[in-house]
């Protein structure tokens, strides 16, 4: 075992789903949908069984899932008495997650990690044919905290223990105070959603006076175009995905946040054709850019070379949706332009997302 993986591994001997092949205790879901589906996907790859699924106390109507009647908290506490908990659904809101670190005190609590979008899982044999990588990554990051995050990150994907975000998440006003909001004159929200982000940033910064928009889903877009039109800024809103070429995609219609470009959707969803753009091809010049882009972050960097070597923009980029951002997206920008400052920071939110790699120049 090398140095880097011996760190990483401090606590702990193998990933959870390797240790959930060993238990005797009963398994069972907490939640439903997508993401108790992706879960299930991957205990059923081990050959690991769960028992039952449970809600909350209260949310329970007497539903079904899986062939399975959906028990509440109190029913699943009744019949098992004690039994690990894996928890399938994602939250940012204060209160639920006190629930849910409370819950991890009485019960065996964990919150698989598995890919926002399609892909890799973050297991051991991930992490061993990847160390290397994360390694260099790690080397590449300015400071001593974004380290932290990183290493702790890293160790809730392979565990899926709760105590590792806990131990990665940084307030709000403290991840803001990286970044030198009062120098942009211009911004670009690549996966401007409803205008959400586009509305902090206004606030906070208190020079803007462009905006380039790109928001690939038709509904949300309808959305960000009703928020522009009484805005007195000038936002130029783009109905684009953001690319690596100026092309078609099939793209999955959600009209939520989570709507992504082709090779990052389950078959059961609706596919359009959305022009992608490079945003090389649109923007002329810019100071700051997001990328929130459900999964083609890599893309949409590769797609903005031009600007970033130009104009070395700092950056926000998402760095949750797939397993190897971790890795690739902080290789990928050192690539482009090495004189970037990299930090990684977490705001509050079960499992890992809200992930974010500033590069500021």
């Amino acid at each position: 075992m090398n140095n880097f993986k011996k760190h990483i591994f401090n606590e702990f001997s193998c990933d959870l789903w390797h240790y959930l092949k060993t238990v005797s205790k009963p398994i069972l879901i907490y939640g439903m949908g997508n993401g108790a589906d992706k879960i299930i996907a991957v205990l059923e790859s081990y050959g690991i069984k769960y028992e039952d699924v449970f809600a909350s106390d209260g949310f329970v109507r007497g539903h079904s899932y899986r062939g399975k009647i959906v028990l509440s908290y109190s029913q699943a506490k009744e019949k098992y008495g004690d039994f690990i908990i894996l928890l399938s659904f994602g939250t940012h809101l204060s209160d639920v997650m006190e629930k849910i670190y409370a819950l991890d005190k009485l019960h065996e609590l964990y919150a698989p990690d598995v890919p926002v979008c399609e892909g890799q899982l973050f297991c051991d044999e991930f992490f061993d044919f990847n160390s290397e990588k994360l390694e260099k990554a790690r080397e590449l990051l300015f400071d001593t905290r974004s380290k932290e995050v990183f290493d702790n990150v890293i160790r809730f994907k392979l565990t899926g223990r709760i105590k590792y975000l806990k131990a990665s998440e940084d307030a709000e006003a403290t991840v803001d105070a990286i970044v030198p909001y009062e120098k942009y004159r211009s911004y670009a929200d690549l996966g401007a959603y409803n205008g959400d982000t586009i509305k902090k940033y206004r606030n906070l910064c208190p020079n803007l006076s462009l905006i380039y928009a790109f928001e690939p889903d038709f509904r949300n877009f309808k959305k960000l175009k009703a928020y522009t039109e009484g805005e007195n800024i000038v936002i130029n809103a783009f109905n684009y995905a953001s690319w690596d070429e100026d092309t078609t995609l099939e793209f999955s219609a959600s009209g939520n946040r989570n709507s992504s470009g082709s090779g990052t959707v389950s078959h059961q969803t609706k596919m359009v054709s959305v022009e992608a753009r490079c945003p090389d091809s649109v923007i002329p010049s810019v100071d700051f850019i997001k990328y929130d882009v459900e999964g083609a972050e890599h893309k949409a960097i590769v797609g903005s070379t031009t600007l970033i070597k130009k104009f070395t923009p700092d950056l926000l980029v998402s760095m949750y949706h797939k397993s190897e951002d971790l890795f690739d997206l902080p290789l990928l920008l050192h690539s482009i332009c090495p004189e970037y400052k990299l930090f990684l920071r977490r705001l509050p939110y079960i499992p890992a997302w809200d992930l974010n790699l500033y590069a500021i120049h």
